[in-house]
């Protein structure tokens, strides 16, 4: 089935090109979201109008990208986790956390799964984190995990004092009676 872009679609194209899709994705998918309608001769016509809004619309998103990126890239996360005498931590700061936490500093929804995290955080201290905003803009921040209590230095334990051996008894025990 041929199909006409009339919007941006992840890994398919872009607004006013024509692709050729299987007919079950073209006819439960695209059509019906208003992603894409039938390459018709009068669709043909009206390619060009959508190329021209979808690239003013990757403008317009762009701009907001960049400057979220900026300040995104000077933003810095500080979490508190329970954490082990080594600096491990009991858990671990997850995306979806990560996640909320920038989307309160910043002020505008973040999704979880454009973060891009080496598996999870279970260590203290600051890591990197990048964040893909767009298809060519990613930034990264800082994420700061501190204790949520002092962690206690191990201290060293005492030297006990040896006891004093006993000689061993050279007597005899009785023997015993029949």
């Amino acid at each position: 089935m041929k199909v006409l872009l009339v919007q941006d679609v992840d890994n398919l194209g872009l607004a006013g090109d024509v692709k050729e899709v299987a007919n079950g994705y073209g006819r439960n998918y695209l059509i019906p979201n208003g992603l894409a309608v039938l390459a018709t001769p009068g669709a043909f016509k009206q390619a060009g109008v959508h190329r021209r809004r979808a690239a003013e619309r990757r403008e317009r998103i762009a701009a907001e990208m960049t400057a979220m990126a900026e300040a995104i890239s000077q933003t810095a996360l500080a979490f508190k986790a329970k954490a082990g005498e080594k600096g491990r931590l009991y858990g671990s700061v997850t995306s979806a956390e990560i996640a909320d936490k920038l989307a309160e500093s910043i002020g505008h929804e973040v999704d979880r799964r454009k973060l891009v995290l080496e598996g999870s955080i279970k260590q203290l201290g600051t890591h990197k984190v990048s964040i893909r905003l767009g298809p060519d803009l990613m930034t990264t921040f800082n994420v700061v995990v501190e204790p949520l209590e002092p962690i206690a230095e191990e201290e060293p334990e005492l030297a006990e004092e040896p006891a004093p051996q006993q000689e061993p008894e050279t007597a005899e025990e009785p023997a015993a009676a029949e």
